[in-house]
């Protein structure tokens, strides 16, 4: 009796030892592949990336700013006329600026005195209109591409100031409101576009009122 417990508790290890050597060799087997597959070294993808020349003007480390404008300027009553002037600027960093302009008209007649054919309101030398005004200017700076190689540094740019101007045989206090964007070509020249509004009180075809006197205008200017 005990001879055969003994014979079976011997063929159930040997058993048991069977199934655990097969399943070893299983785990085996299957972790080779995963780990040539980690061992195996990876491709390196490298990008491709076409690099460009870009061509970009950068303002003078000069401060002051000196150029022409021309243009043409609406005199509220007095129809519009072509506009010629001066522009000085000292820039005190990258955002502020201050601004002197000088611009010269001459008025046009009335709708009254088109219609009429009567006397003019005014003589050849009362119609020479001049102004002359100081402003602080604000710039948004940025840049404009022309095309995928050429990129000029730019800004559009906000003045406010005051100043005098003479028209009709008087001069009158001015306070003006602009606007205008500047290209830098190069270091140390530049194109403007520009917006004003001249506005200052004017009784010569009745009450007193304050006139509106919008000019537009180009110019060019030079950092030195």
């Amino acid at each position: 009796m005990e001879i055969g417990i003994r014979s079976f508790f011997l063929a159930l290890i040997a058993t048991v030892m069977s199934f655990s050597l097969l399943a070893q060799q299983n785990m085996q087997q299957d972790v080779g592949p995963q780990r040539a597959q980690q061992e195996a070294p990876q491709s390196v993808i490298e990008p491709s990336v076409e690099r460009r020349d870009v061509n970009e003007a950068n303002i003078d480390s000069e401060n002051f700013e000196f150029g022409m404008l021309v243009g043409v300027i609406s005199i509220e009553d007095f129809s519009s006329s072509m506009l010629v002037g001066a522009r000085a600027a000292y820039h005190v960093n990258e955002d502020f600026f201050v601004e002197a302009t000088y611009g010269q008209a001459e008025g046009g007649e009335t709708s009254f005195e088109v219609l009429s054919g009567g006397a003019p309101f005014l003589t050849d030398e009362e119609r020479e209109y001049r102004y002359y005004n100081l402003s602080l200017g604000y710039n948004l700076n940025g840049e404009t591409f022309l095309t995928d190689r050429w990129v000029f540094n730019s800004a559009t740019y906000l003045t406010l100031g005051a100043g005098s101007t003479e028209f009709g045989g008087d001069e009158r206090f001015t306070l003006t409101l602009g606007a205008g964007y500047r290209l830098l070509l190069t270091d140390f020249f530049a194109l403007h576009i520009n917006m004003k509004n001249h506005l200052f009180n004017s009784e010569l075809i009745g009450e007193e009122k304050t006139t509106q006197n919008i000019e537009y205008g180009l110019g060019a200017t030079f950092f030195f």
